[in-house]
């Protein structure tokens, strides 16, 4: 769940790139978000408070969090050594949510979007970040019930971190073809593998494709810009496919929908990671990276979606 940030803009991003400095290669967190369904009904239902309380003093509560939407919920590994116990770890969390839903009278669901439920039906959730979202993006955020998995692999080194970034940008396309799972939405069948794409990473500002950056020192002039100009408050406001997160000495792959199948989310997680260890020891050994031109990466991106 997001935080108000509480740091300048400057002293975020020194901080930032002091703890990717200071950071530990190929570490590895996911995160996975759930719809919230009525049994009955298959509706979404807005019940993540219920879910957050019954989660007290649980094993579970530290790793669950709300995301935008009361008919959500997401539950994270934390960070992992490596990816066999990032692994296992996903099989103790939906474990564990699975449990306090059936507790609760829910069941959940994963997929990119929801196949029938209106947007219009959902509640954004009532914290202080989200609240400022909806104030910002208005109809861009309500539309917004999509659901998707997300990666973390660290990265050791600022201008380090920013080329495994550029260079991940070239497989996004690839790994939203494998993991596009909405064709249905708002009742109606989009004709789309992925129409999760279009409303979350086609709508929301900073998002998708990012460009590549000149070293750590040409991502903080673009990031610093956008705080100068009042164009985000917070680094949470980057909302790109792939990103150098802000807060922990990781690049971040958010690019996949949501998957319904344990093992295909595994597999999906496993190929994201093995990506970047791959991107970082090219790097570390002189091998050429992958730098295709943006026009090209948007017509993939496309096919991927269609």
């Amino acid at each position: 769940m997001g935080e108000e940030q509480r740091l300048s803009a400057q002293e975020q991003l020194a901080t930032a790139r002091e703890g990717f400095e200071g950071g530990t290669d190929f570490t590895v967190a996911v995160e996975e978000e759930f719809a919230l369904l009525d049994p009955d009904t298959l509706l979404l239902v807005n019940r993540f408070e219920d879910v957050q309380a019954a989660a007290r003093g649980t094993d579970l509560e530290p790793d669950l969090v709300g995301e935008l939407i009361a008919s959500e919920a997401e539950v994270r590994t934390g960070k992992c050594a490596d990816f066999s116990q990032a692994a296992a770890t996903m099989v103790e969390r939906r474990g564990q949510l699975q449990a306090l839903a059936h507790d609760l009278g829910l069941v959940l669901g994963s997929t990119g979007t929801h196949p029938w439920a209106r947007w219009q039906d959902q509640r954004i959730i009532d914290t202080p970040h989200y609240r400022r979202n909806d104030e910002l993006l208005r109809y861009v955020v309500w539309r917004n019930n999509t659901f998707g998995l997300h990666v973390h692999v660290g990265i050791r080194g600022a201008d380090r971190a920013i080329a495994v970034c550029n260079a991940l940008r070239n497989f996004l396309p690839e790994l939203l073809a494998l993991s596009a799972s909405s064709p249905f939405v708002e009742d109606v069948n989009s004709g789309l593998h992925s129409a999760r794409t279009e409303i979350f990473t086609r709508m929301f500002p900073r998002c998708g494709i990012p460009d590549a950056y000149d070293g750590w020192a040409g991502f903080d002039e673009y990031v610093s810009l956008l705080y100068r100009t009042r164009s985000i408050t917070e680094h949470t406001q980057l909302w790109w496919s792939v990103r150098p997160h802000l807060a922990y000495p990781t690049v971040e792959i958010r690019i996949c929908d949501g998957q319904p199948d344990l093992a295909e989310s595994q597999s999906l997680c496993a190929l994201m990671y093995a990506l970047a260890a791959r991107c970082a020891r090219a790097l570390d050994e002189g091998e050429p990276l992958p730098n295709l031109p943006n026009r090209l990466l948007e017509e993939n991106l496309w096919r991927a979606i269609r």
